[in-house]
């Protein structure tokens, strides 16, 4: 579970993220909206511990991310927007790396690479260095060692992000497996199509301020209010 509390932060005297209060329950997928600037990736910071909040909380399973950061960030599965690898390993030698952030028990990992490696299908290039991967092969490992640890919470900011479509179709069919293993899922995006395609529950975020917030199932009414687009919404909320 993921609980944002009155959230708010501040740069100076720019507000960048203004009382935001959100729950994401288990099994949730939750698509996060909202033009650039908007302070889609300043709330993802906060969600992670990489920013401190001006005031109010973040709690990932009832734990308070700024009071005992370890212990919630290990229920927390990272997905950033443009992936970090260490170049000179490859993805094997990477994945081991970041399972043993995790203190991921060493006769789980190799096991665990395996499923995911076969589900992402990245086998064929698991044992080339990392500084030979495409965008998309990138983003599969970055992906795949965000799920070695099992997280029951997943915080992903534009996961499609230069993913061709095999690629794009294969981090589709893995975070909407997980979503209903019970994982709630964060994910930061600019794209309708998959928000519609995959998220039980919507929020627009314009200026810092939660200016809608639904579930997916109320889509029809808006697109019946909307000249049937969800585009034409979301474009009206933000202008």
């Amino acid at each position: 579970m993921i609980e944002l509390i009155h959230l708010t932060k501040t740069f100076g005297s720019f507000t960048a993220v203004h009382d935001l209060t959100l729950t994401i329950n288990p099994g949730e997928f939750f698509g996060f909206l909202g033009p650039n600037g908007a302070g889609k990736t300043t709330t993802i910071k906060m969600m992670t511990g990489l920013f401190t909040p001006a005031s109010g909380q973040v709690r990932i399973n009832g734990i308070d991310i700024q009071a005992e950061p370890e212990r919630a960030k290990r229920n927390i599965g990272y997905i950033p927007d443009q992936p970090f690898l260490y170049e000179k390993l490859t993805g094997r030698e990477f994945l081991y790396f970041s399972a043993g952030l995790y203190n991921v028990h060493h006769a789980d990992i190799a096991e665990r690479i395996r499923k995911l490696t076969e589900a992402f299908e990245i086998g064929a290039w698991i044992d080339r260095r990392t500084e030979s991967y495409s965008q998309g092969m990138r983003q599969r490992i970055a992906i795949t060692a965000a799920l070695l640890h099992d997280p029951t919470v997943l915080i992903v900011d534009e996961p499609m992000v230069g993913l061709d479509p095999r690629s794009a179709y294969l981090v589709k069919q893995v975070l909407k497996e997980r979503s209903k293993a019970g994982v709630s899922i964060f994910m930061s995006t600019h794209s309708l199509p998959v928000v519609e395609e995959l998220c039980d529950r919507v929020g627009i975020i314009k200026e810092g301020i939660l200016v809608f917030e639904d579930t997916a199932g109320s889509f029809e009414i808006f697109r019946d209010k909307y000249n049937g687009s969800f585009e034409t919404l979301f474009l009206e909320l933000t202008r």
